[in-house]
């Protein structure tokens, strides 16, 4: 006898299915072609940091574990630079690259399409936000266990006002109610395709943002704002690019530090390493340090080896000579360089040879002579600037230019190279205290600057990373002593080493 399961008039109704999605997808929105930048190139393919925007994008997502699957939408005629981007980045989530439509509405469409019936999570997020947080991420993913409908907004700093036609304020809302957009915006697959069937019928529908559809045409529907982060600009206009590359560099000085000797050694034994200037300061400590993790380390300098930098045959014999003892070499270190104090009228031309050559030709000629050993390691080059590359000062302007034009190469090679697996940074350390210093300066208080030691751990935590085109500022907090990676058991402390960088 079959069960009769009609409910009685006055029963409750039944409590709406667990959200239970077969999987989570990104949609990356990369239809931007970068007029207001004024390219000729979409917007999301200019790099920064060392990478086209988008693989920064894509990168976030492919890390995140809440994500299983990836569909890029593309811009008109732009797809094959995209699917080069994904396939030489190695990003294993992205199942699609396609076209996206003439407008939003249309690029939404393409990207249901795409993504497939079935209970899906949906994240849109635009391409040209390449510094979305994992945290973002994370919480989107998780309010849709709760909510169907999800955006990301931070507060408004500034007083928003509503203008006329005339450009004559008519209005001026309450700021702490006020927030502004940001993106991912997330949705469980049902709901934003239930907004767009029922906007199909609007013949005034025009989409810029995937929750106002959802706000006016499913008005019941709650919309989840989370926290998003000053730093997840997107880059629209040309003081964006600036800005985010300056966001990354930042990023940057956070460099991922590992926890123990152990944990060194694991990375570094079996690398070989090239350091110019490795007889005083940075690269003398780097030397060491590496040296005690396992790396074969070759110093060479003007002092003990009789190596100028900006000799190309001196170069190519350093280069020679660490390949003939260990057959790799993985990275190259260029920490040589001279201060000479000076107003530039006045200065002969003798020491501003010496200056230019030294600093800035010396480095662009083991570059050169680099490549073809760190191509077979897929190593990196790392140089050294200073404070003064982001404004020249008075009495050292050529050493300031030169220091400039290192961060400049540093970026410049980072995307000539990036086809070859070459990383390329540079390490930008405060006031530190080095012979070259106090032969420039005199002696200064010890509490003042950083130790050169400091900056060859932070260098060496650059080597081991996938960094590349970044400027990593090294910077101690006041008062606070720079943290040293605990000693393997049973080893010695280390001794105090020399300061200084040679040429």
């Amino acid at each position: 006898m079959t069960q009769d399961r009609t409910p009685a008039p006055d029963a409750a109704p039944a409590s709406p299915a667990p959200w239970r999605p077969s999987r989570t997808v990104a949609v990356i929105l990369a239809g931007g072609t970068g007029t207001r930048l004024g390219l000729g190139i979409p917007k999301q393919l200019l790099k920064i940091a060392g990478k086209p925007i988008i693989e920064h994008t894509l990168a976030v997502f492919e890390a995140a574990p809440e994500i299983d699957e990836i569909i890029v939408l593309m811009a008109a005629g732009h797809v094959p630079d995209a699917e080069r981007i994904v396939a030489n980045a190695g990003f294993r989530k992205v199942s699609k690259v396609i076209e996206g439509g003439d407008t939003r509405n249309d690029t939404t469409r393409i990207a249901l399409d795409a993504v497939g019936e079935g209970d899906v999570n949906i994240l849109f997020h635009d391409a040209v936000r390449p510094l979305v947080s994992a945290r973002i991420v994370r919480e989107c993913v998780n309010a849709l266990w709760t909510y169907s409908a999800v955006d990301v907004a931070i507060p408004s700093a500034d007083t928003i006002i509503q203008v006329d036609e005339d450009d004559c304020i008519t209005g001026i809302p309450v700021r702490a109610t006020l927030r502004r957009g940001q993106t991912p915006q997330a949705f469980r697959s049902g709901t934003i395709r239930e907004a767009y069937r029922r906007a199909e019928g609007d013949p005034d529908f025009a989409a810029t943002d995937d929750c106002g559809v959802v706000l006016r045409y499913l008005p019941g529907t709650p919309i989840k704002v989370i926290d998003g982060s000053d730093e997840n600009i997107k880059v629209t206009h040309p003081v964006d690019v600036h800005l985010a590359d300056k966001l990354f560099q930042l990023a940057a000085a956070q460099v991922p530090k590992l926890t123990d000797h152990r944990s060194y050694s694991e990375e570094l034994t079996g690398r070989t390493i090239v350091v110019f200037g490795g007889s005083y300061g940075i690269g003398h400590d780097l030397t060491e340090l590496a040296r005690r993790y396992g790396a074969q380390v070759f110093p060479f300098s003007r002092s003990t080896t009789g190596t100028h930098v900006e000799r190309a045959e001196d170069v190519a014999a350093a280069l020679k000579t660490a390949f003939e003892a260990t057959g790799r070499i993985d990275h190259v270190v260029v920490t040589a360089g001279i201060l000479e104090k000076g107003a530039l009228a006045e200065m002969d031309e003798e020491t501003m040879e010496r200056l230019l050559h030294v600093n800035f030709v010396g480095p662009v000629t083991i570059a050169r002579q680099s490549l073809p050993y760190l191509q077979q390691t897929k190593g990196q080059l790392l140089l050294y600037t200073s404070s003064s590359y982001t404004r020249g000062r008075a009495r050292y302007a050529l050493y300031s230019a030169t220091k400039a034009a290192l961060v400049n190469l540093t970026q410049a090679l980072a995307d000539e190279w990036a086809e070859f697996g070459v990383r390329v940074n540079c390490v930008n350390p405060e006031r530190t205290a080095t012979p070259m210093r106090t032969k420039a300066f005199g002696e200064e208080p010890e509490h003042t600057l950083l130790s050169a030691e400091a900056v060859a751990q932070a260098s060496l935590d650059v080597l081991i990373s996938e960094l590349t085109g970044q400027v990593i500022d090294v910077r101690r907090a006041p008062g606070e002593p720079v943290a040293a990676v605990p000693a393997q058991a049973g080893a010695h402390a280390a001794e105090q080493l020399p300061t200084g960088v040679d040429a």
